[in-house]
């Protein structure tokens, strides 16, 4: 492994695959030597996609290649949701951390709490001491809200890509990103805070954070000519074989191009081998994979392309992410992986059934990118508004599908989404024609200048999300929330405001905050939307805690696209569904109502699939 050094304090700027077959006999870097995206692969390599399409255990086991042929490499998830300490099965924080069981391998998981506590010790431990602790208080109180955790998490991202000294000794830095609209708002933070920044003015309502940014102009403006360089930075769009989530990296491709980050490659993750065999479902599957992928979307159809075969297990383990990038096989399945228990039906029209006792009221799917909650909030919505019912079906979520989800119109069903863009362009100009009607050229100028921040963009998103919430009270309001991440960003929005009126009305008036709305069980119904696979369980498992530190309790389960509910029949599919059964198993130790999806052999598009999801009868025996 020595050849591949370069002598003294140098380090190779690529890094050639077809070295890495040498090096070893092992099966999985025979086949990691022709995996396109590896080849040449510069010093930073960022992982981005959909929710739910195998990003992690995709960057983890580029880590564990890389690292296995010599190199030293440093993985970092970016995701406030980051499971990469569950895929090694090691305890990962926010300090760098080595793999034990791979030489040369390193972790760093950012997380969002951590990383804004450190951001705010950091402003304040200077004047501590030297201003009273009202003040400090002030200080602290000015950074706690979710313009601190984008701007924390930003500080930490661009010293990765921008110091040298801390961070020489790496080889390559795999970046395990965030789902897809996190991942461009993350990506752009450097772009959109050095132009703000080089205007020489601060937002207003920004100042506290910003104070810990105006130290570092020169880190952030190397970040962005490292992101922007294909010699330093390749970035690889992960997708299914689905057409939304090819429709999704086409998407993010084309936005990333705008600021300048145009080196692409893609992975189609997880596409049904042969060894699944012939049975109906994965006939149907297939067909269905082979239609979308014969459609990719033009902008990434030129980009080259690796495609990775679906695995009978989980990618958790190191042998596990061994065998990631080599062919599925057809080797027999042992006969206690194709041994399924029979598992009781489920069915989301008896949740249904609840819901609509109420007559109105919120109903919120939440849970990790990719698990189906668009699907799971549409076949509600359809679901209510085919008994009668005024519905109005909405979302908060960048990378919502919902116009391709649902096709066609529906008696008393209203389809909504909230658009990030323009409701920062509409609160924009209602904050100029209130707030800025009484100013002078001057104050105008700076208030248009305080709202050009991205810490604007939370606000603007709340301000829309609060009137949804209101209407609940008179009619059914169902809404298709964001990724794990962007939901608790919206819940710690909803708290500071919260938390701001109560400041100011007193604790003896009355009033109704939309958090208040979300706390009451008989107003909202929130909905935690899982596929049976160990990291989206998980991650439900801790938007759990979470809500119900916000005192918000999750009135009940779905598990989604479940093999097992499907009752497959050969080998390969049989070992996939007894794969489920653990976190089938303990979602029910989670709470008192569970409904199961079966993986269908068709998309659920348009008002009768939806609809088929809600009727008893529809779905397999």
């Amino acid at each position: 492994m020595e050849n591949l050094r370069l002598p003294g304090d140098r380090r190779p700027e690529v890094f050639c695959c077809q070295e890495v077959a040498a090096l070893t006999s092992i099966d999985h870097r025979r086949y990691a030597g022709r995996v396109k995206f590896l080849q040449n692969a510069p010093r930073f390599l960022f992982f981005t996609g959909k929710g739910g399409v195998g990003k992690t255990s995709v960057a983890c086991a580029t880590a564990l290649t890389l690292a296995r042929a010599g190199r030293k490499v440093l993985l970092v998830s970016t995701d406030p949701a980051s499971n990469v300490g569950q895929v090694f099965g090691v305890t990962i924080g926010n300090t760098v951390t080595a793999i034990q069981d791979v030489p040369g391998l390193s972790a760093l998981e950012i997380d969002p709490e951590q990383a804004v506590e450190a951001y705010r010790e950091r402003i304040i431990a200077p004047v501590r001491g030297l201003l009273p602790e009202t003040e400090l208080a002030g200080i602290a109180e000015s950074l706690s809200g979710s313009c601190t955790t984008e701007i924390a998490s930003f500080d930490e991202f661009t010293n990765l890509l921008a110091d040298d000294s801390s961070y020489r000794e790496y080889d390559h830095i795999v970046f395990d990103t965030a789902p897809t609209g996190h991942t461009i708002r993350l990506l752009q933070l450097p772009g959109s805070w050095t132009d703000f920044l080089a205007a020489g003015k601060g937002d207003p309502s920004c100042l506290g954070p910003l104070s810990g940014l105006e130290k570092h102009k020169q880190v952030y403006a190397k970040a962005v000519q490292a992101l922007t360089d294909p010699a330093k930075t390749r970035l690889v769009l992960v997708s299914r074989a689905q057409t939304s989530s090819l429709g999704e990296i086409e998407r993010t491709y084309l936005e990333l191009n705008q600021i300048g980050i145009g080196s692409g490659y893609v992975v189609v993750n997880g596409v049904l081998p042969d060894a699944a065999g012939e049975e109906a479902l994965a006939q149907a599957l297939r067909a269905r994979e082979a239609a979308a992928m014969e459609a990719i979307p033009d902008a990434v159809a030129g980009l080259p392309r690796d495609v990775l075969d679906l695995k009978p297990g989980n990618m958790v383990g190191i042998p596990a992410l061994e065998s990631l990038f080599a062919p599925t096989s057809g080797a027999p399945i042992t006969d206690d992986a194709a041994l399924v228990p029979e598992i009781e039906d489920a069915p989301l029209a008896a949740l249904v059934n609840e819901v609509e006792l109420d007559g109105h009221g919120l109903v919120m799917c939440m849970g990790k990118g990719g698990v189906g909650k668009t699907t799971v909030a549409a076949a509600i919505a359809v679901a209510l508004a085919k008994r009668g019912h005024a519905v109005h079906l909405t979302t908060t979520d960048p990378a919502a599908h919902l116009t391709e989800t649902l096709h066609g119109s529906i008696p008393g069903l209203k389809v909504s989404r909230i658009d990030p863009e323009a409701a920062i362009q509409e609160y924009r100009i209602h904050v100029m024609e209130t707030k800025g009607r009484n100013l002078d050229d001057d104050g105008r100028a700076a208030l248009a200048e305080d709202l050009m921040s991205p810490c604007t963009d939370e606000v603007a998103v709340f301000r829309q999300f609060s009137r949804v919430v209101q209407e609940s009270r008179r009619h059914f309001v169902v809404i298709d929330t964001a990724p794990t991440g962007h939901t608790l960003l919206l819940l710690d929005a909803t708290g500071s405001y919260h938390r701001e009126i109560a400041r100011q009305v007193g604790d003896t008036m009355g009033f109704v905050t939309p958090l208040m709305r979300l706390q009451d069980p008989a107003q909202t119904k929130v909905v935690l939307v899982t596929l049976a696979e160990t990291t989206p369980v998980l991650e439900a498992e801790e938007l759990k805690s979470d809500l119900e530190r916000a005192g918000i309790h999750p009135w009940a389960w779905v598990i989604n696209n479940s093999i097992a509910a499907a009752h497959p029949q050969t080998p390969f599919l049989r070992a996939r569904a007894a794969s489920e059964i653990e976190q089938i198993t303990k979602v029910h130790t989670l709470t008192d109502r569970v409904a199961l999806i079966p993986l269908l052999p068709e998309e659920p598009i348009g008002e009768e699939k939806l609809s088929a999801l809600t009727v008893l009868s529809s779905l397999p025996a």
